[in-house]
C-alpha cells in the first residue's frame, strides 16, 4: 500500500509540472525520437534527438523512436533468453514452474496450428510462438505505471522534459511494421505455391469468374491491402486506448486507485488476448496463402 501512495504522489507531482492535463497527456504519448535536425531548428542538418514534437515530426521518415527500438528489442532479448534457459535445463521428470509455464505456451501455439493451418509448412509455429510471446512481453509493459519509466528516464538524462514511452505496441510503426512482415510472408508463400498465374488469378477470377475480372479486382484487391492495415491498427488501437486511460486516470493522483484498479485488471485480460488475436490473424492468413482455390 505505501508503494502504491508513494506512486500516486509520483504521479500527481508529475502532472503538476505541465499547465493542463492535456500538456502531460500530450507529453507522456511523445517519442524520443533519433533524426536529422530540420531546417529553421537549432543543429539544423546534424543528426541528434528532437526537443520537441513539432521537430520529431519535422525529422520526417529516416527518424527513429529510440525508446519504442529499445524496449521491442529488450522484450525480444527476455524472450529469447527465457526459452533458451528452459531449453538447455529441460528434464523428462517432474519439470519447475517456468518449465510447466513454457510447456503450456508450446503446446497453446502448437493446438491453434493444428486446427488453423491445414498446409505443410514447419515455419508456421515457431513464427505463431514468437509472434504471441513477444507481442505478450511488449503489450505487458502497460501495466508498469504511467509515471515510473518516463521520470526515470528524464532523472538519468537530466531533463525533466525528455519524452520516452515504454510500450512498443503503442507505436503504429511497431505493429505497422509486424503485420507488413506477415503480408510479405502473404505474397512470397502464395506465389511459391501456386505460383504468379494462380495468385494473380485469385484477384481476376474470384469470386465470380473470368467474365467478371473487374467487378472481382474491386472486391478482391482491397479486401487483400486491408489484412495488413487491419492487423496493425487492431493491436495499435486497443493498447494505444488503454495508455491514454491509464495517463488520465494518472491525473486524479492519490484519488485514481477506485478507477486504477479495475482497469488494470481489465487490461490484464486485454494484453494476452491482443497478442493472440495477431497470432490466430497470422496463421488464419498463411493458411489461405498455401491454399488452393
Amino acid at each position: 500500500m505505501a508503494e502504491q501512495v508513494e506512486h500516486a504522489e509520483g504521479a500527481a507531482e508529475s502532472a503538476s509540472q505541465y499547465a493542463t492535463g492535456g500538456e502531460y497527456v500530450s507529453h507522456h504519448l511523445g517519442f524520443l525520437t533519433y533524426g536529422k535536425h530540420p531546417e529553421g531548428y537549432e543543429h539544423a542538418g546534424e543528426w541528434g534527438l528532437a526537443h520537441s514534437e513539432e521537430e520529431a515530426l519535422d525529422m520526417g521518415f529516416w527518424s527513429i523512436h529510440v525508446d519504442t527500438m529499445a524496449f521491442s528489442l529488450l522484450t525480444g532479448l527476455i524472450f529469447l533468453a527465457l526459452f533458451m534457459a528452459v531449453s538447455r535445463k529441460v528434464t523428462s521428470g517432474v519439470p519447475g514452474g517456468l518449465q510447466n509455464f513454457v510447456e503450456l505456451l508450446v503446446e497453446m501455439v502448437q493446438s491453434s496450428v493444428k486446427t488453423t493451418f491445414q498446409g505443410d509448412n514447419p515455419f508456421i509455429a515457431p513464427l505463431a510462438l514468437t509472434t504471441f510471446c513477444w507481442i505478450f512481453l511488449m503489450n505487458l509493459l502497460d501495466l508498469v505505471p504511467v509515471d515510473l519509466i518516463p521520470l526515470t528516464a528524464q532523472g538519468l538524462a537530466g531533463d525533466s522534459h525528455l519524452f520516452f514511452k515504454a510500450v512498443p505496441t503503442t507505436d503504429v510503426n511497431i505493429t505497422l511494421g509486424m503485420s507488413l512482415s506477415v503480408f510479405l510472408l502473404m505474397i512470397f508463400y502464395s506465389i511459391k505455391v501456386k505460383g504468379i498465374g494462380g495468385f494473380l488469378g485469385e484477384f481476376a477470377f474470384q469470386p465470380f469468374g473470368k467474365w467478371a475480372v473487374p467487378l472481382n479486382l474491386v472486391m478482391e484487391v482491397p479486401a487483400f491491402l486491408a489484412k495488413p492495415v487491419s492487423l496493425a491498427l487492431r493491436l495499435f488501437g486497443n493498447l494505444f486506448a488503454g495508455e491514454v486511460v491509464f495517463l488520465i486516470i494518472g491525473l486524479l493522483g492519490f484519488w485514481q486507485f477506485p478507477l486504477h484498479v479495475p482497469w488494470a485488471i481489465f487490461h490484464i485480460l486485454v494484453i494476452p488476448l491482443q497478442a493472440y488475436l495477431f497470432m490466430m490473424l497470422t496463421i488464419v492468413y498463411l493458411n489461405q496463402a498455401h491454399q488452393h482455390h
